[in-house]
């Protein structure tokens, strides 16, 4: 068995970001919206930097509309997905991109994704929970709303809360009161860090927002004391090597810091992030980074037991993506 075909499991998934760009255009020709200026000329998304990755992020976002385009959008991610071995995933869902925040339509959007979702785990053998993202650079405010969806709808289906965006808008500080009311709620907690803003970053979300998982995280191997830390303390990474190299954050699979993180005792884990935009898949992930550092099936088991352990859903849900992860006699 090669390592791309292990089961995988999946922590860090944006929604929307995993869109197939065919789909987003088959929306745009449905409801007549020119975004052609968000493709290549091979039909692909397009951007220059991270922060134009994001423009063209919320252009594609655009053409989804309805909950009856996230229930198609969830049915074309999780069937990708579960062609890529994926067994259990957790994506980021935004109440931003879901009716404007406004909670009474985002239970809506909700409603049709999770339906989606069961259908999925019927037909595709794939689990998804869902974790609620505030979008840093929309700001403190609207994060409150965010997060106010998030609590209102929290149960074991929507298990976490999170914040995605410009890591360079803001201090993670800024949204400590929106973190708090998630943590009330009884979600369980993630922030985007490490990325863009540095191990400074890292060292900031963990104190302010009391998170347990950090997106990315990678720029923690710039700071001894900062790994040691992580380690110590359990934090897991969800390391997305391929959207580090498709925005340029690593010149190549060698040079980035994922190995060099584990090897200093950090828990990390891989996913794709937004598949699509970087033009990557979990298979591709797990071939690169066996070409790239030599793991072999049983550093995967590890970095999916890993995973697993750390996943937000319940103790029934773990048993159950386990029993998957088993080696095959």
């Amino acid at each position: 068995m090669s390592v791309a075909s292990l089961p995988k499991v999946e922590l860090h998934l944006h929604h929307e970001g995993a869109a197939p760009p065919a789909f987003i255009r088959g929306l745009a020709k449905e409801k007549k919206l020119d975004i052609s200026g968000i493709f290549d000329e091979r039909g692909r998304y397009a951007y220059r930097d991270f922060v134009d990755f994001l423009r063209v992020y919320e252009a594609a976002c655009t053409t989804l509309q309805s909950p009856r385009d996230f229930y198609r959008l969830t049915l074309a991610v999780l069937e990708e997905s579960a062609a890529n071995g994926v067994v259990y995933s957790e994506t980021f869902l935004s109440p931003d991109f879901c009716g404007g925040g406004d909670l009474g339509a985002w239970r809506e959007y909700l409603a049709a994704i999770r339906e989606a979702a069961e259908e999925a785990e019927r037909g595709f053998g794939i689990t998804l929970r869902g974790i609620v993202t505030c979008i840093r650079h929309f700001g403190p405010e609207q994060a409150r709303r965010t997060a106010r969806c998030a609590a209102e709808t929290a149960d074991d289906w929507l298990v976490g809360f999170g914040m995605g965006g410009d890591e360079g808008q803001g201090r993670a500080g800024d949204f400590a009161y929106s973190f708090d009311m998630a943590r009330e709620a009884g979600l369980r907690l993630t922030t985007h860090a490490g990325e863009w803003g540095g191990p400074d970053s890292v060292r900031e979300s963990l104190d302010a927002l009391r998170v347990e998982r950090i997106g990315h995280g990678v720029r923690a191997c710039e700071d001894r004391a900062l790994m040691e830390r992580l380690a110590g303390d359990g934090v897991v990474l969800e390391v997305c090597p391929g959207s580090n190299l498709a925005l340029g954050l690593y010149a190549d699979w060698r040079a980035h810091p994922i190995e060099t993180l584990r090897a200093a005792g950090v828990k990390v884990t891989v996913s794709t992030d937004d598949p699509p935009f970087f033009h990557t898949s979990m298979a591709h992930e797990y071939d690169r980074l066996a070409d790239a550092f030599g793991w072999d099936e049983a550093r995967f088991g590890d970095l999916n037991r890993i995973a697993l352990e750390a996943a937000f859903c319940d103790a029934a849900t773990k048993e159950k993506i386990a029993k998957k992860l088993e080696p095959k006699a």
